[in-house]
């Protein structure tokens, strides 16, 4: 076992908030917006055609791991596990906790998971690939933060 692997883990879980972005910015509201379309309206039914994106991060990820095993390049197999744990947050966050795909994770209250909440219907209230704000998950604008926190403290000072 190398020590460092759980840091390159690390690096690549946070390495992975700004490829997210890159990737929703450019790429789900440019060249590949017919597959992230359906995300930004109101339809009935589970799945989406925006669920294909996880194979964007899926398959890197276990092409990492497989093949870092295979050859003995521990380096591939930690960022191959930091793209799968970064790829389990977005699960839990996004479909989960945002867009309430689960019965889980509904009565987080907390200043930061209320501005994630925020920044995402912020994104969301354009309904076209144009205009859009807040192409992340993790990280959001400090205006959202504060906002949520202000709030928090309003309903935590009237008990």
């Amino acid at each position: 076992m190398y020590w460092w692997g759980p840091f390159l883990l690390i690096l690549a879980f946070l390495g992975m908030e700004f490829m997210a972005w890159a990737t929703h910015k450019f790429v789900m509201h440019g060249l590949m917006w017919k597959f992230h379309e359906d995300h930004h309206v109101e339809k009935s039914g589970f799945f989406e055609r925006n669920d294909v994106f996880f194979l964007i991060y899926a398959i890197p990820s276990w092409l990492c791991i497989m093949l870092g095993m295979i050859y003995d390049q521990y380096a591939a197999v930690w960022i191959g596990y930091g793209i799968a744990a970064y790829g389990f947050a977005y699960f839990m966050f996004h479909d989960v906790y945002i867009h309430r795909r689960f019965k889980w994770l509904r009565d987080i209250d907390h200043p930061y998971f209320m501005s994630i909440r925020k920044a995402h219907k912020v994104h969301h209230k354009h309904l076209g690939k144009e205009h859009g704000e807040c192409f992340g998950m993790l990280i959001v604008p400090l205006k959202y933060y504060k906002e949520a926190k202000r709030t928090f403290q309003r309903k935590y000072k009237k008990r």
